[in-house]
């Protein structure tokens, strides 16, 4: 594959991947000047620009400086934002004008709003600017599922080493499939084993309850932040985020009340929590959709990446209708709502990109209960009767027929949620519901949390399980292995598109190429 590894970069992986692989947790001293020990990363980095984050311990102005090589022997200067208390001291700034296909290696300072000559150590990162040149090809990785289940920063275990394992294929960004945390799943300060061992978890006040308010929804991301792993991964590879449930409640739509015997709930208003969740998401992820501070803004958004790829990235939990046994004839909001459902068609209809992945926070063939409400409901797509679309299926049966009329080529679905990895392949001819051409979804995570036994399939898009690796017990620990990220590798030269779906360690159990230009394969 015609893809470039620049020295820049490589050195710095080097440097970075020699630190002890054991946990090094930030001090948080307060000194003299501000400090920003929570690390720095970047997010939808696009051909000439990109978003940078920082937190720091105080008030504090945020500087980037950038450069072409880690010497930081010529600099270019951008004075960032003025963050405080209003965004829990993150703050996001946007680097314009970068050279395309390039390596930007940047560090940012925070300094003493009264004397700016009092400054913060830098904290340095780097990211790959979209390059316009096709040859140079495309390599990311995906996965979801952060801290689940009680299964929160071990220490001994080595932390969220999948992290370490996912920066060594230097991937050109990290794509979060949702549930990025846990905001439900208190992390207590041990969990037994199978073999009668514990599992000794890091835990911070904000983790030893469900998160309620604002401070602690922002408690809930910092958690993951004390991971040296995730720290040393954002310094050096840029991510592109969305979210799903666990960020505000398990299995959450609009408009829901949580009953009155969920005793761990004092607030009962779905909406109100999911407003706290999406401020505190918008403040410690850069997404240029979201602005710091604010309670509005979207998560679905599109990303150029240069000639070979779109991702599009989608929200199924924000605009859905509620939770049922799915069984409706007609549901025009289904899970994604009309207008992102109208955007999501525009925007593929735009693309001149080779490939279009649609990347879904929840699955579309695989069976997703929902019995939070003591009731059989549907949580994804997939309702469990395999004959005609129904409920929320219609929807993505309306998605899949306008791709194939429009003949929209190279599309590939990527998700993760259900906590397994696996291969699915739609096909017509093994379909109820017939008009749309074949097309793969991949499903990988999780990170660091509880791995389930595989979800059946709902047969009304015709899915073949290709692929699938899964426990045959719920809720096995990260320590019992079951632990997968995907690599999706475009090739330059040939167009073709790989996926690899792998274990924790890195490696693959399962491989598939596919060949570009074509509307369903």
């Amino acid at each position: 594959m015609a893809h470039r590894l620049l020295p820049g970069r490589r050195s710095l992986l080097k440097g970075s991947l020699a630190v002890s692989a054991g946990l090094a947790l930030p001090a948080f001293t307060r000194s003299g000047r501000p400090s920003a020990e929570w690390g720095v990363q970047a997010g939808d980095v696009t051909r000439d620009s990109a978003l940078v984050w920082v937190r720091s311990d105080r008030p504090a102005r945020m500087i980037v400086e950038t450069s072409a090589t880690e010497s930081f022997r010529s600099v270019r200067r951008v004075r960032g934002p003025l963050i405080g208390p209003g965004t829990d001291f993150t703050g996001t700034a946007r680097l314009r004008g970068l050279p395309p296909g390039e390596q930007v290696h940047y560090r940012v300072l925070l300094a003493d709003p009264d004397d700016p000559r009092r400054t913060s150590a830098p904290v340095a990162g780097t990211f790959r600017t979209v390059p316009d040149r096709r040859r140079d090809g495309v390599r990311f990785v995906w996965s979801g599922d952060l801290a689940g289940q009680g299964w929160g920063i071990n220490p001994a275990f080595g932390g969220y080493r999948i992290f370490d394992a996912m920066a060594r294929l230097d991937p050109d960004f990290f794509l979060f499939s949702g549930d990025t945390v846990y905001a439900d799943g208190p992390v207590a300060a041990t969990a037994e084993l199978p073999d009668g061992s514990l599992w000794r978890n890091v835990t911070t006040q904000e983790k030893s309850k469900v998160a309620e308010t604002l401070a602690e929804f922002r408690g809930n991301f910092r958690y993951n932040l004390l991971d040296e792993n995730l720290r040393r991964f954002n310094a050096r590879v840029p991510s592109i985020v969305q979210w799903d449930d666990h960020e505000v409640r398990n299995n959450w739509y609009p408009g829901q009340r949580i009953a009155d015997t969920d005793t761990r709930y004092t607030e009962k208003s779905v909406d109100v929590l999911a407003a706290r969740a999406r401020r505190a998401f918008g403040e410690y992820f850069p997404v240029p959709t979201l602005r710091p501070g604010a309670r509005e803004g979207r998560v679905h958004r599109v990303l150029r990446q240069g000639p070979l790829l779109d991702v599009f990235v989608l929200d199924m939990r924000t605009y859905r209708n509620a939770n049922s046994p799915g069984d409706q004839t007609v549901d025009p909001q289904g899970i994604l709502g009309r207008e992102q459902l109208d955007w999501l068609k525009r925007e593929l209809a735009r693309s001149r990109a080779v490939w279009k992945v649609i990347a879904a926070d929840m699955p579309v063939g695989l069976v997703v209960p929902d019995t939070t409400e003591g009731r059989p409901h549907v949580e994804a797509v997939a309702q469990g009767d395999p004959g005609a679309p129904l409920g929320r299926e219609l929807q993505i049966a309306e998605l899949l027929r306008f791709v194939k009329h429009r003949r929209i080529t190279g599309t590939v679905w990527l998700t993760a949620d259900v906590h397994h990895t696996s291969a699915q392949h739609y096909r017509p001819e093994r379909a109820e519901f017939g008009d749309f051409e074949p097309f793969w979804e991949f499903v990988s995570g999780p990170l660091n949390a509880g791995a389930f036994p595989a979800t059946a399939l709902d047969g009304t898009f015709g899915p073949e399980r290709v692929f699938v690796k899964a426990p045959d017990t719920a809720n096995v620990s990260p320590a019992g292995g079951y632990q997968f990220f995907g690599e999706v590798d475009i090739d330059g030269d040939s167009g073709e598109l790989t996926v690899r779906l792998r274990e924790m360690d890195g490696t693959v159990l399962f491989r598939k190429t596919l060949q570009p230009g074509l509307v369903g394969q």
